[in-house]
């Protein structure tokens, strides 16, 4: 195919100069309505899953269904961290090697991407493109409809931007865990009568002692308190701590055994009580062979294209987290930048007409 990057180019503005945080409905909405517009020449099936609180979820499907062959799933999102009003401090911008710009990279130069290779592609079989609303906040609305579709899809590609330095696939990503640890103690005068309290700051310390030994850096199990809070003053011996923790699992069995591990944690100090709340909101995307097969016929089309793809690992999740149970999984398949959710997000031009080839070479071996 003969990939028209100047195209690509200018519908990647038009998404990006219509900002659309998660938790603006109505300004992600009008980034879906958008999408639409640029879509409308592909002719395909819409259906719009309408939402109230957030923005809505569009599904878009190509090519004729045909029986005993499941569909591929391009799966991607139109929400991005940054608030209304971004653009003013960080316009779009291009220049003669990059485009800059909220949301350019994560990920809407990958929507438009699919767009594109959407224009020539054969299709063997049906394809969805599942656009969410939610996924910078977790995807609390569309997980269930991601993973409903996952589970009648022959294969997911997702476009999330490509993994730096080597700008690889993604084959495997992390779970993610999110707990709280409370601990109730006994207040007290500190300097008065000390021996009639029970610290929950010292007892929370002592937890988040034990919760350290969890970590297995080498197999990639990690937990991390990234935020802790506890007492009122110095003279009073607290009776309230709390700590919440951000776990990384890279294999289901291991988010099983770190669950069962935090959950039958006790207090030292019987007169504190402690609590642990939370859970995995993320499975982990596990290397699996679907996944490695899909990631060897796209190194085999790129090969033919004249580049080296590499695959690789994150600690990061995204939405192939929740399809990966479900069907071969394989991350990464948009742009090429970096410095998402950063001042400086950034895309480089050079490399959009390969990588949408290749997106289209897979949609069409599929």
């Amino acid at each position: 195919m003969t990939v028209d990057v100047a195209r690509v180019i200018v519908q990647t503005r038009k998404l990006v100069e219509i900002e659309s945080p998660s938790d603006d409905k109505a300004a992600v909405d009008r980034c879906n309505d958008t999408l639409l517009e640029l879509a409308a020449a592909l002719q395909p099936q819409i259906k719009r899953h309408r939402q109230k609180q957030h923005g809505d979820l569009l599904e878009l499907r190509f090519g004729a269904k045909r029986k005993g062959r499941r569909p591929v799933v391009l799966l991607g999102h139109l929400d991005t961290v940054w608030p209304i009003g971004t653009l003013k401090t960080m316009p779009w911008r291009q220049t003669a090697t990059h485009l800059y710009g909220p949301g350019v990279l994560d990920m809407k130069l990958g929507v438009a991407m699919a767009l594109e290779a959407l224009r020539s592609a054969p299709l063997q079989r049906e394809l969805v493109l599942l656009l969410v609303s939610d996924e910078e906040i977790g995807s609390p609305i569309s997980r269930p409809i991601t993973e409903k579709i996952a589970q009648t899809a022959e294969a997911v590609f997702v476009l999330e931007p490509a993994q730096a330095p080597n700008w690889a696939y993604k084959t495997q990503r992390k779970g993610i865990g999110n707990y709280r640890i409370a601990v109730t103690g006994v207040s007290a005068h500190a300097g008065v009568d000390p021996e009639k309290g029970h610290s929950a700051t010292l007892e929370l310390s002592r937890q988040l002692l034990k919760i350290a030994e969890f970590n297995d850096v080498k197999r990639g199990v990690t937990l991390n308190a990234g935020v802790i809070s506890g007492g009122t003053k110095s003279n009073v011996i607290a009776a309230e701590a709390w700590a919440e923790i951000d776990l990384r699992i890279p294999t289901v069995r291991d988010g099983e055994r770190i669950d069962r591990k935090l959950r039958a944690l006790k207090a030292v100090d019987k007169a504190c009580t402690l609590s642990v709340t939370g859970g995995i909101n993320r499975p982990p995307m596990e290397r699996s062979a679907g996944t490695v097969r899909l990631y060897r016929q796209a190194k085999k089309l790129a090969a033919g294209l004249g580049f080296s793809l590499d695959e690789a690992a994150t600690g990061g999740g995204s939405d192939g987290n929740f399809t990966a149970p479900f069907a071969p999984t394989l991350d990464g398949m948009g742009a090429v930048g970096i410095g998402a959710h950063a001042v400086h997000e950034q895309i480089e031009i050079a490399h959009i007409a390969l990588r949408t080839e290749l997106l289209a070479q897979m949609v069409a071996s599929c």
